[in-house]
């Protein structure tokens, strides 16, 4: 029986932000007993009074229940509800002691004077003009935001995008939604294709519209350039979009027509690719990878046909004179990669773990240093920049800080018409550079520099599109100095020993009988449940007692997954609960945010200068501002609450997130259930992320799954072959 219910949230027990799911307590005027609710309410705050429609319902478990049908939100009458309402964090600027006291002075006619007569509220102690803007706008926005929610949810879209929607377009959310939905898709973190189509078809966008298709080839070729792809084969391209649209391939065809005369994408036939030259079918590019592939090999080639500003030296003298220096003879190997960079143009030097990479680029600032040469180094993420400094005792920069990107000025700063100021430049960490940073990077440098290459080619390829230092290295028109020699002190560490056995298809030696340094180990659990147990265990107890190190800070979980209970999510969630269980929070759907959690950015934010993959810890969460603060290596960066989709807690990361990064201790989960993402180049990466000490827990089974298998995932790029084109 359909049935209507008036009152108060007093609290959200749980609230999805994706389909707007709520299970609330009402506070119901004449009832002793809270009351709960359950259905879709956009963006419930508690303090707001509801008029709902629904019926009542005995759940087996959970009691007596309201299920809502619909609802519309109304003005608190009371006092009492009042001061809840605007203390309930729904108004930015508003908390519950200024709530309170906004309240004492205006009592039940409170909203009334912020909707007229807001000025007054600067009577209120605590409340000046910048916090009265504050508040003003947002009570305006808030209004503004449920018009745009209504709409929303009218076309059954839950209110978790309604933020994102109202940020980016303000005013003109309705109108924009409604001429073109699938502008969503490119305008806004977090709302891709599907999501945008779910609206298009609400509005009445049909299948095979123009726009759904085009939008629809876009989403798909964006989609294989997050696995890695810089471009896809024309047939297989209209095979899978076509499939994935339900739409005939013609007007996939007509589609990629219309994009490439809008130079949205590029088409190029490319015979060194068999599945390309077989079919007589061209490789089709988003616009931006096209150019950036073209560039970086228009620029290497550049690079290496021009003179250098650096004087020829006596090779020979100046690795004898850095030997002295550096008191301790260099391998043949490390003599050569010197030489090579003091005499080529451009240089690449790869090796693994304990291989002396650090000592080449010691040795070679040194020399520079005794030639007044002037030198940048440089890294794509800020710790592996910091490692880089502290190793070589010279000021690093992120590629990004270096290249000085800004926002607000549209892009790089340093390119082409204004290079960096040096005659060398060192990039360590390469293998993490993509398509788009190499070809920005290399537009800066100056024609007469010189540029050397340093990373590891058996680690993973970059997150981003390509597979640049592979595709420099098999090109084989660079020189390359391949790094092979374990040094010993580095094979007194079974972490370095061990990763180089990996690496070349062996087990690694999982007793530690006769180590001098017991810094891996190897914990066999066969159960799932069992290996997130003992990961908590030794997170929270075994390591920290044994080896002195702090569980927040020195020790990092890698897991090759996201999803299931051995995956970044569960063990996030496990972790948060015994590690910082308590503290202020902001709760943004199922995710919790508290003071003191390690957290991770998962996409690049050039205005705020915070990148994927970087770790920060909250150091502040503001309720009457909606504001968090995060400290990313003691710099303090602010989060609304509505971008706060960017991070994602960090007590476990992906393997791929941890490019570039070394922690004191690392804690790695190999079970059976990885199968698909198991690969020999992912346990190497995990090995070698870990400092200090490596802790594997798993079954030997599946650990010997990913080490015999070294069939990397293919990705289409077309580097190597235009760098060998005359």
């Amino acid at each position: 029986m359909i049935t209507e219910l008036s009152g108060q949230i007093e609290r959200i027990t749980f609230t999805n932000e994706e389909n707007g799911y709520t299970i609330g307590k009402l506070k119901v005027p004449g009832r002793q007993d809270l009351v709960t609710i359950v259905g879709t309410i956009m963006a419930p705050a508690p303090g707001e009074v509801l008029k709902l429609r629904g019926q009542w319902v005995q759940h087996p478990k959970y009691g007596l229940q309201f299920n809502v049908i619909e609802y519309h939100t109304e003005v608190p009458a009371t006092v009492n509800g009042i001061r809840k309402y605007l203390g309930s964090g729904l108004i930015k600027g508003l908390g519950p002691v200024m709530a309170d006291r906004i309240v004492s002075k205006f009592g039940d006619k409170t909203l009334q004077i912020i909707e007229s007569q807001i000025k007054r509220l600067m009577e209120v102690d605590g409340i000046g003009h910048k916090r009265l803007q504050m508040i003003q706008q947002a009570w305006i926005d808030q209004k503004d935001i449920r018009d745009v929610m209504l709409f929303l949810q009218s076309h059954e879209i839950g209110p978790g995008y309604a933020a994102k929607i109202f940020k980016q377009y303000g005013n003109r959310s309705i109108a924009v939604v409604t001429n073109n939905p699938y502008r969503l898709a490119s305008d806004i973190f977090g709302i891709g294709f599907l999501t945008a189509d779910k609206i298009a078809r609400n509005l009445g966008f049909l299948d095979d519209s123009p726009q759904r298709v085009a939008a629809g080839v876009l989403y798909f070729l964006n989609q294989k350039t997050e696995v890695g792809h810089v471009f896809f084969p024309l047939e297989s391209l209209v095979d899978n979009a076509s499939a994935m649209l339900g739409v005939p391939r013609e007007a996939i065809h007509n589609a990629i027509a219309q994009l490439a005369k809008e130079q949205k994408i590029a088409h190029e036939n490319l015979k060194d690719i068999p599945e390309i030259s077989a079919t007589g079918s061209p490789a089709i590019y988003l616009r931006l990878y096209h150019v950036c592939e073209v560039g970086i090999a228009r620029r290497l080639k550049g690079l290496q046909a021009t003179g250098k500003s650096i004087r020829t030296v006596n090779t020979a003298r100046a690795v004898e004179w850095v030997q002295q220096r550096l008191n301790f003879t260099l391998a043949v190997n490390q003599v050569k990669a010197i030489r090579c960079a003091l005499q080529e143009k451009v240089t690449v030097i790869t090796g693994g773990p304990g291989t002396g990479k650090t000592t080449i680029i010691n040795a070679v600032l040194k020399i520079f240093r005794k030639m007044r040469v002037g030198v940048l180094l440089a890294a794509p993420t800020g710790r592996a920049a910091k490692r880089l400094s502290e190793a070589a005792g010279h000021e690093a920069k992120t590629i990004h800080r270096m290249l000085e990107y800004s926002l607000k000025k549209g892009g790089f700063q340093r390119n082409v018409d204004r290079p960096l100021d040096c005659d060398a430049l060192v990039i360590d960490e390469v293998s993490m550079i993509d398509t788009i940073l190499m070809y920005h990077l290399l537009n800066a440098v100056p024609h007469y520099a010189t540029l050397i290459f340093v990373g590891d080619v058996n680690q993973l390829p970059s997150v981003g599109a390509g597979d640049v230092l592979k595709d420099l290295i098999v090109s084989d028109t660079i020189p390359i100095v391949r790094l092979t020699d374990i040094f010993r002190q580095a094979r007194q560490s079974q972490i370095v020993v061990n990763a180089h056995r990996i690496n070349s298809g062996q087990m690694p030696q999982l007793n530690n009988h006769g180590a001098q340094q017991n810094d891996f180990f190897f914990i066999q659990q066969e159960k799932p449940e069992q290996v997130v147990q003992t990961i908590i265990e030794l997170n929270q107890m075994r390591i920290p007692k044994r080896f002195g190190m702090d569980a927040r800070n020195d020790i990092q979980v890698l897991t090759p997954m996201h999803k299931g209970l051995v995956g970044a999510g569960n063990l996030n969630r496990q972790l948060q609960l015994r590690l910082n269980p308590d503290g202020r929070e902001v709760v943004r759907g199922e995710r919790h945010f508290r003071v003191n959690d390690k957290v991770m950015q998962i996409r690049n934010n050039y205005d705020k200068d915070v990148f994927n993959g970087d770790i920060g810890y909250i150091e502040h969460i503001a309720v009457e501002d909606q504001e968090v603060v995060v400290s990313f290596d003691n710099r303090k960066v602010l989060y609304d609450y509505v971008e706060l989709d960017e991070l994602v807690l960090a007590y476990a990361i992906s393997i791929h997130k941890s490019q570039g990064s070394e922690y004191p201790a690392v804690i790695v989960p190999i079970v059976t259930q990885h199968y698909i993402l198991l690969q020999r180049n992912l346990i190497y990466t995990a090995v070698t992320r870990g400092k200090r000490l490596v802790v594997i827990v798993g079954t030997k089974r599946a650990l010997a799954i990913a080490i015999n298998n070294d069939k990397t995932s293919r990705r289409y790029t077309h580097l190597k072959h235009r760098l060998r084109a005359g």
